[in-house]
Formats: structure tokens, C-alpha cells, sequence
């Protein structure tokens, strides 16, 4: 199995900051993952948008990032948005519980 590179892309528009997350994210790209999520994740005056359109593979290791970076927007009363969620992915969402915490957003959010 090859696994496709993991990346990280971040945008910072007036009102959102964009993390958008291609690839396989496992715990070979987690720390990746963490550090751009930990650099942006207190930022609580944006909203912080997570697009996962070109995700391929997320493992349990990238799930318990999402849900950390949850909790902290949370705490913070923070917006967090994860969208373009791909089917493969929204199905392992639903099935560890966590799509009823998302807030899943709509194309052109911003």
C-alpha cells in the first residue's frame, strides 16, 4: 500500500483561518498535523475552518486531534468548522460518534 503524502495548507482570510488537510492522515503524519492545529487552535478571534475534501485516510491518532481541537474551541466558545467532508470519512465519523459534535460546514463559509 503507498500511502499518499500528508499536507497541510493554511489560509488566513479577515474572518477564518482554513487548515485544508490532503493525504493519509496516520500517526506517521500526526505531528504534522498537531502542530498545525496547535498553532492556530487558540486563536479564538477567528473562526478556525478544517476543509477535509482531499483527505484520503484519517486513522484514530488524526481522530484524537480532531477531537482535542474541539474541546479547546469549545472551551474557548470558539467557531470550529470541519467541511467537504468525503463519505469514507463522514461514515468513520459517524461510526466513532463524533459527526454529532462537528459543526459541518457549507461551501463559501468564511
Amino acid at each position: 500500500m503507498s500511502a499518499e503524502k500528508f499536507q497541510v495548507d493554511q489560509e488566513e482570510l479577515e474572518k477564518s483561518i482554513q487548515l485544508r488537510i490532503s493525504g493519509e492522515l496516520d500517526l506517521a503524519a500526526a505531528l504534522t498535523f498537531r502542530h498545525a492545529l496547535e498553532a492556530v487552535v487558540h486563536r479564538a478571534d477567528k473562526a478556525l475552518i478544517l476543509d477535509v475534501e482531499q483527505l484520503r485516510y484519517i486513522d484514530s491518532t488524526g481522530i484524537g486531534i480532531v477531537v482535542s481541537a474541539l474541546k479547546i474551541r469549545d472551551e474557548l466558545k470558539a467557531p470550529f468548522t470541519v467541511r467537504n467532508i468525503p463519505a469514507g470519512i463522514k461514515r468513520l465519523f459517524d461510526l466513532t460518534g463524533i459527526s454529532g459534535f462537528l459543526n459541518e460546514g457549507i461551501e463559501g463559509s468564511a
